[in-house]
């Protein structure tokens, strides 16, 4: 189920008209389908339950409460990379001990914080992070359970910007020092090193590179036994793909069956962090055009959404697509930019995109931006947070309001010495 259909010829998110929901609440908007979300997590947990593997959601995906309660009652964990983001896991209900923290850069008031909520496991990064948590689990009379990020030195053969597993990336320590850092961590009070972990990136649509990741994750895993390791766990991480351009996209079952071929004979405990792939496709953009403008060579549609509510078309060069939500069944009226208000040049949601010609007024539908959409939305040009909306079946709700201008405005401070 993706949870977007025509009903009586306009777009809706599962029985609701987007119109209904852009009336009500205004626009911009984003609107999440809770079907969609249950069906994309059900069908991952089907696919890896011969395997017993745990699932961890990525938060960083989409951080909304409702998102992360509704993948909770469905019995995924939370993979955090940041105090908020375990401060709003816990708050979800998330048991803390299924909570995984991943990230390059935690700092020692952050491992604090997860040691008192008794979470599952910190994914280390390097060996000074070891000592410093180390150190933090000691002042408190607690052992931290380690998991070693390792980096395979794997292209994943998506974008730079979200590739983390090759050897010039930050994250990770290069997997041939793994040895050396199980051997630090057991002469260590303080933490116990029960795993390793790599994730190699973000959108992946190729399944090679899980292959030649778990290959390497397989050989290390092997050879730290063989020096008398007790390793038990396996963190696989997340960056499963989803079909922008309306494909199917790769089938999780195809993942699961690389993962038992090359992981399924060693007796441990696996885990996996999907963010993207259970989330995106199950949200939208809800936008309104406020004029069209014609330049010598350019139809240039500007709309009421903007950079800085959706970023990635310009920071990932990312591809949406973009459908009137009425009147569907017009021809196409050539290429046109999809730009929004904000002072950039950058400012844009698509590029050249053939469209059919749209008036003053008409609502679009920015597809598959339920993740990495509203979570990397900021207030640029004092434009507030907009708003955002679960659908499930015929109910809806709006589970985060449209940020306050005034609010927004009150969290500034003017200094004393400054008059008037």
């Amino acid at each position: 189920m993706q949870g977007f259909e025509i009903r009586d010829a306009a777009l809706a998110v599962e029985n609701v008209p987007l119109a209904t929901i852009a009336d009500q609440v205004g626009t911009p908007v984003y609107v999440y389908s809770a079907g969609a979300i249950r069906a994309r997590y059900r069908a991952l947990a089907d696919a890896l339950a011969p395997h017993g593997a745990t699932i961890h959601y990525a938060v960083k995906a989409n951080s909304n409460q409702a998102v992360i309660a509704l993948l909770r009652e469905l019995g995924a964990g939370a993979d955090v990379v940041s105090g908020g983001e375990l401060a709003r896991a816990l708050a979800a209900g998330v048991p803390a001990d299924r909570i995984v923290f991943a990230g390059v850069g935690k700092t020692r008031d952050e491992m604090a914080a997860a040691i008192d909520a008794g979470i599952h496991l910190f994914n280390i990064e390097s060996e000074p992070e070891l000592e410093t948590l180390a150190e933090v689990a000691r002042s408190k009379g607690a052992t931290a359970r380690v998991g070693l990020r390792v980096n395979p030195d794997v292209d994943a053969r998506t974008h730079a910007k979200i590739t983390t597993g090759k050897a010039e990336n930050k994250f990770g320590v290069p997997i041939e020092r793994a040895p050396a850092f199980f051997a630090r961590a057991a002469a260590m009070e303080g933490v116990e090193a029960v795993g390793l972990s790599a994730h190699i990136g973000s959108q992946l649509l190729d399944l090679a590179p899980y292959r030649q990741t778990y290959v390497r994750l397989r050989e290390m895993a092997l050879a730290l036994r063989a020096e008398g390791y007790g390793l038990r766990l396996l963190d696989l991480g997340g960056g499963l793909g989803i079909g922008y351009h309306g494909e199917a996209g790769p089938d999780p079952r195809a993942l699961a069956a690389i993962i038992g071929e090359e992981l399924g004979h060693l007796d441990v405990q696996l885990a996996v962090e999907p963010g993207r792939w259970l989330v995106g496709a199950a949200g939208a953009l809800l936008s309104r055009v406020i004029l069209v403008k014609h330049g010598v060579t350019k139809r240039h549609v500007v709309v009421d959404a903007a950079m800085n509510d959706l970023i990635r078309p310009t920071l990932y060069e990312g591809y949406h697509r973009i459908e009137p939500v009425a009147g569907r069944d017009r021809p196409d009226a050539g290429p046109a930019d999809v730009v929004g208000p904000i002072c950039e040049s950058g400012d844009y949601l698509a590029k050249d995109r053939p469209l059919p010609a749209v008036a003053a007024g008409e609502l679009l539908a920015v597809r598959d931006a339920g993740a990495y959409g509203a979570v990397m939305a900021s207030t640029y040009n004092s434009r507030p947070l907009v708003p955002e909306v679960l659908v499930d079946g015929d109910r809806w709700a709006v589970v985060r309001p449209r940020q306050d201008l005034s609010a927004m405005i009150g969290l500034d401070r003017v200094p004393d010495w400054i008059g008037g």
